[in-house]
């Protein structure tokens, strides 16, 4: 009896790790749904970006968001030159209108921003910042090489700096906002179109994130990339990530309790130009950008004609 309420048991925990990695599609954001499912938030930019960032209404006026079938484009002003002692270049930052905790989020893009001074960033952060979390999904400046996938909490949350399957190169451990400058905890693709014009060049891809209580990971897949699972590149209405393969990034909860240090998260699509990370002059110069970064985004609007993001598509699964 012993032996079958144990075989029993491995059983039902064996469904129940099958069933876990198992998603439906709860939210689809395709062309003009990103318009309705999303935000733009008129408000200084928290990173000391040398951008304006325009509410929705005027975005769509300017032409700084365009959502027509399966296309949604979200860009910088690449037309007006600015005053030094006036406000930014025009930009866009998305919020989510909806909260969500652990799910798969899957975005199709064709295209990002790209350009010395460009800071775009595909990322979800909790009302109560550090303390509820933040993930940086894609994110990068100065057209750096690869992409990497990093969180940033409250104290008492760390990563192992090796041991865990993934296929990226571990570049931080210490998750805690308030060390090193908000660096994070990150791990860096091995794949070098993940990020700005090897990714554009290359059509762009594929990126998805998964959040449970015991870990996060982070997948990218080139397009026309062969080991791109079929239901990511269908846009299936549900999908299952053990199919997934060994993701780049995995933050697994060995070192940080994850349900405490992540909470529920707005999903946030921006675009800003120099500030805190893009702006600093030793990054900004070591990416072989002219001058200073303020004085290049005034001066040079046709410099930003490709800072732009085209989606094709954003889904959530829960």
């Amino acid at each position: 009896m012993q032996s079958l309420i144990t075989l029993l048991a491995a059983t039902a925990f064996s469904a129940s790790a099958v069933q876990a990695t198992t998603y439906k599609v709860t939210d689809t954001f395709v062309g003009p749904s990103f318009l309705t499912g999303f935000t733009a938030q008129a408000m200084a930019d928290p990173t000391n970006g040398r951008v304006n960032y325009v509410s929705q209404s005027q975005a769509q006026s300017l032409n700084l968001t365009y959502a027509s079938g399966n296309t949604f484009v979200l860009r910088t002003d690449y037309t007006t030159t600015l005053s030094a002692s006036g406000p930014g270049r025009n930009s866009v930052r998305l919020q989510s209108n909806k909260l969500y905790g652990n799910s798969l989020l899957v975005a199709d893009i064709r295209h990002m921003p790209q350009g010395c001074g460009t800071w775009p960033a595909l990322w979800s952060f909790g009302t109560n910042w550090p303390n509820d979390g933040e993930i940086d999904i894609l994110e990068g400046v100065n057209d750096q090489g690869a992409n990497a996938a990093t969180l940033h909490t409250g104290s008492g949350c760390t990563m192992p700096g090796s041991g865990v399957s993934q296929t990226g190169a571990v570049v931080a451990t210490d998750c805690n906002a308030a060390d090193n400058g908000n660096s994070g905890c990150g791990v860096r693709s091995s794949d070098s179109n993940s990020y700005g014009p090897s990714f554009n060049n290359n059509g762009g891809g594929w990126y998805a994130m998964e959040r449970s209580s015991t870990y996060i990971k982070v997948w990218f897949w080139p397009r026309n990339s062969g080991s791109v699972p079929a239901g990511v590149k269908s846009g299936a209405s549900s999908l299952d990530s053990s199919t997934f393969g060994t993701p780049f990034a995995n933050f697994v909860n060995s070192q940080c309790d994850i349900p405490s240090h992540f909470g529920s998260h707005h999903i946030i699509i921006n675009l800003t130009l120099c500030g805190d990370w893009a702006g600093q002059q030793a990054i900004y110069s070591s990416a072989g950008c002219p001058g200073s970064c303020v004085d290049y985004v005034n001066n040079n609007p046709s410099a930003f004609k490709n800072a732009y993001f085209d989606f094709a598509g954003l889904r959530v699964y829960q």
